[in-house]
């Protein structure tokens, strides 16, 4: 039996509301798998949002520990954003995380270890959040991104028309605090209580543990990188994307509601610190076969500016290149905007990009092959 353990990033979630922040990826995986004549199953761990590295780290060594049971199936860790993070820092024969060896003694079984859009070497964006007005925004997020993933499109619609009377949008990017307030209780009106109440609690984590924020700079990844090494008996793999840039082009086939005016708004705010050069901490410079992966996915030239709206693309490299193509930080997960009706996919935030199921197959095509590699 392989098991397959999903590590959600940075404004992320497993479960929440009775939503599953994995499902797309777990229902492609889950067909393949299946294809392939071989048992599988997958949990999602419950990773707090925003908390420091090495704690949400010893989250997943618990819940892969309490799981995974006795026998010598094959163990899989898939971690997106910041989770590929914790994936890599759960398995390091180099560093210390406070645990007993018996919860770490599943560690011998993980035969491959995947990363989605991971800032390996930190993100820009990660200083902007440490600020006070990038807190609001970084709460405002992971707000929008939950809304945007559960509501569905006639719910959407109707929060859409509430969103309208909210006021001027610029206002959350100016440090209003209030209008996040506003946007929390329009949200709320829409969750039954006892969703309601998980959504309170996953947000004050976000408020109250911010650990994880300053150690993504690329500043901060530098001692992670220089400490951390790979566990050599593991396949280590990792996707990568290139959302483009906002162009008012592009945003104007996108935004036909208020909805669709404040994600496009905040996805130019935060794309706008991703692409900003790092000056002394340099990302990844790709091997010659990464290069060829990225060319032949991509839309536009690579250059350390490309991003996916809160990860710069060269940030992304560690192991072998799985998958690379155009997309946004979540449209990897099948959170995108769906070029097929009846639609299943609903996008995060209007990002421009032209994601869509033939690519979120063969990128699922590529992730199966991997695991079942051997």
């Amino acid at each position: 039996m392989h098991r397959v353990y999903f590590i959600p990033g940075m404004f992320g979630f497993g479960r929440l509301a009775g939503y599953d922040y994995f499902l797309h990826v777990r229902e492609e995986l889950e067909r393949r798998f299946d294809d392939a004549g071989v048992a599988v199953e997958f949990e999602d761990v419950p990773a707090p949002p925003t908390s420091s590295l090495r704690f949400r780290s010893r989250v997943v060594a618990k819940t892969v520990a309490r799981s995974a049971g006795a026998d010598d199936g094959p163990i899989h860790l898939i971690g997106h954003s910041t989770g590929g993070l914790d994936v890599r820092l759960v398995l390091s024969p180099t560093t210390d995380l406070g645990l007993e060896a018996e919860i770490l003694g599943w560690r011998r079984r993980v035969v491959s270890a995947i990363t989605m859009n991971t800032p390996h070497f930190g993100t820009p964006l990660a200083s902007y959040f440490a600020t006070a007005a990038g807190t609001r925004v970084l709460y405002a997020l992971s707000l929008l991104t939950f809304v945007s993933l559960s509501l569905g499109e006639p719910s959407l619609a109707m929060f859409s028309r509430v969103l309208a009377g909210l006021g001027n949008i610029d206002r959350l990017f100016g440090g209003d605090f209030r209008l996040v307030s506003r946007l929390t209780d329009t949200l709320l009106r829409f969750v039954d209580d006892e969703g309601r109440n998980e959504i309170v609690d996953f947000l004050s984590k976000v408020r109250v543990d911010q650990g994880g924020v300053i150690q993504i700079m690329p500043e901060a990844i530098d001692l992670l990188n220089a400490a951390s090494g790979d566990d050599p008996r593991v396949r280590y793999g990792c996707v990568a994307a290139a959302a483009p840039a906002p162009r008012a082009l592009r945003f104007a086939q996108r935004v036909r509601s208020p909805y669709g005016a404040l994600t496009a708004a905040m996805y130019a705010t935060i794309y706008q610190f991703t692409s900003q050069r790092p000056e002394i901490y340099p990302y990844a410079t790709p091997t010659d076969e990464q290069r060829r992966v990225l060319e032949q996915g991509l839309e536009e030239p690579l250059t350390d500016r490309t991003n996916d709206g809160v990860v710069p693309t060269l940030s992304m490299l560690w192991g072998e290149l799985l998958w690379a193509g155009e997309g946004d930080h979540l449209d990897v997960l099948g959170h995108f905007a769906d070029d097929v009706k009846p639609r299943k996919h609903v996008d995060w935030v209007t990002s421009g990009s032209r994601f869509t199921r033939r690519r979120f197959a063969a990128l699922c095509d590529a992730l199966a092959r991997f695991m079942l590699e051997r």
